[in-house]
């Protein structure tokens, strides 16, 4: 195994420490590889040292301005600081480079989001689900990009998408709620909102629109 091998190992395993030493031997043997350059500052990403990161993500673009990931882990970068014009200038960047991945789509409509482009968000997120069918969060954000539209219908076949991968996503269910409600429907949107509950005791959205439709108000709005 050689030590870009072992590095990757090493971080599948969290060992951070030994996966930076793997890459900076790596890197020693064969500096001109940019791809090791980008595994390295994803370690660094990962233990917080997002400034010495960014330099070696941008080192990998230096020497290879094609290097798709190497724009897509800067964009990552920018987004966990809530830079998302930034982050967004990345994953776009990235998409141009030929990294036609759900992760980049998903991440291109969360900084889109980011900048409250719900619209310009949508068709990113809907690719996202294409490319992975398996994405619930993918979905469930499909769903709240289409329920700020007032694509109502739309939105709930997304949720109801979400909640039959992942059974225990208390949002999903609260948003359901909140488009049962919109369509008058109280029982189904109380039914949402208990769910949630269930899920999430402290869930205050949906306790609030439990609360709602008890005192028999059962039109909400999203």
């Amino acid at each position: 195994m050689d030590k870009n091998q072992l590095g990757i190992q090493y971080m599948q395993e969290g060992k951070w420490e030994e996966a930076a030493k793997a890459f900076m031997e790596a890197i020693e043997a064969d500096p001109e590889n940019p791809v090791l350059y980008i595994n390295f500052g994803n370690v660094l990403s990962a233990t917080g040292n997002d400034d010495k990161a960014l330099k070696f993500f941008q080192k990998a673009i230096s020497l290879d301005e094609n290097s798709a990931a190497a724009y897509y882990s800067a964009g990552n970068l920018f987004y966990e600081k809530e830079d998302y014009e930034q982050a967004k200038v990345f994953y776009e960047t990235a998409l141009k480079k030929g990294l036609d991945t759900a992760d980049n789509f998903f991440m291109l409509g969360m900084s889109l989001l980011g900048l409250e482009q719900h619209l310009q968000a949508l068709p990113y997120f809907q690719r996202c689900t294409e490319l992975n069918p398996n994405d619930a969060e993918g979905f469930f954000q499909y769903g709240l990009c289409l329920a700020n539209q007032l694509y109502i219908e739309e939105s709930m076949v997304q949720f109801e998408k979400c909640i039959s991968m992942e059974p225990e996503h208390a949002d999903a269910y609260y948003n359901l709620g909140v488009a049962y409600g919109y369509k008058e429907k109280g029982d189904k949107a109380l039914l949402m909102f208990e769910k949630a509950l269930q899920i999430q005791p402290d869930h205050l959205l949906a306790g609030y629109g439990k609360d709602l439709i008890e005192k028999g108000i059962d039109h909400l709005k999203h």
